[in-house]
């Protein structure tokens, strides 16, 4: 499933021929995905302007100058196709029964959504839904923002008796962290996933050094995983994600990595530097 860096990058990919562009026509070709298409979804996006594209967590949210906001998921298998010089929806091949919704742009742009397994997501949500969605408006801080720092991620933990690792998937801690980076990010910061999440943090919630080689790590890692998907999901081998058995990569660590399972998923790290 994509995870943030890969969500960020359809991201930027789309922003420049999405951001301020008029939407010339919608051709949704199956009823639902996930869960049905909201009512009159062509006809609430037909006509509007796209005003801002923008990522939280695992959604992208274009905001249309009608209000709207159109949310999308791309669940398991999601992608988005962009044909800078399409000549309308209705000229896109239907050829892929995979390309489920086709937006035509009055650049004369389309950009396809492809879904194999069907899993994605598409809402249109009024302000007042959008902030009580159910998903959204409990998610915590951005790991690529300013607000999240050291503090920000030792008060969220403070306390807490579950381990770090569960703790980072917490997505009311940190929004958007998935289980790959999670895993890459506690190596990178010599930390076991195994160790109480209340440990980065002091009885009072201020930050310990844990917390700030930890909220590092995660905006280092995310932000390398960003610049190497570059819009699309090849990806080089990770540091210790499905390496089960490899040598630990850290420079004089004798350690192997091993995986073990933490909440139902896979947590890949090495124990000989990770404490």
């Amino acid at each position: 499933m994509p995870e943030l860096p890969e969500v960020e990058a359809v991201r930027r990919s789309l922003a420049p021929f999405l951001t301020r562009a008029r939407i010339a026509d919608v051709d949704v070709r199956r009823p639902d995905l996930r869960a049905p298409f909201p009512t009159a979804f062509r006809a609430r996006l037909v006509g509007r302007t796209v005003r801002a594209l923008d990522r939280r967590a695992k959604y992208l949210l274009a905001t249309l100058s009608s209000g709207d906001t159109l949310i999308v998921h791309l669940g398991m298998s999601g992608s988005f196709r962009i044909d800078p010089a399409a000549g309308g929806a209705k000229a896109v091949s239907a050829a892929d029964r995979h390309d489920h919704v086709v937006f035509s742009l009055a650049s004369g742009a389309a950009i396809t959504f492809n879904d194999p397994r069907r899993f994605g997501l598409m809402l249109l949500l009024t302000p007042a839904q959008l902030a009580r969605h159910p998903v959204l408006s409990r998610l915590g801080v951005e790991p690529l923002s300013s607000e999240f720092d050291a503090a920000a991620l030792a008060r969220a933990c403070r306390g807490r008796k579950t381990s770090l690792k569960v703790a980072l998937l917490d997505q009311r801690i940190v929004a958007g962290l998935g289980n790959i980076y999670a895993s890459e990010a506690l190596h990178a910061a010599r930390l076991s996933p195994f160790r109480r999440a209340s440990t980065i943090a002091t009885a009072s919630g201020a930050p310990r050094e844990a917390a700030r080689r930890l909220t590092a790590a995660i905006k280092q890692v995310l932000t390398k995983a960003i610049d190497r998907v570059s819009g699309n999901y090849r990806s080089s081998r990770f540091r210790v994600y499905d390496r089960e058995g490899d040598p630990c990569p850290r420079r004089n660590c004798s350690g192997v990595i091993r995986r073990r399972t933490q909440a139902g998923r896979s947590t890949f790290y090495c124990p000989a530097c990770q404490r």
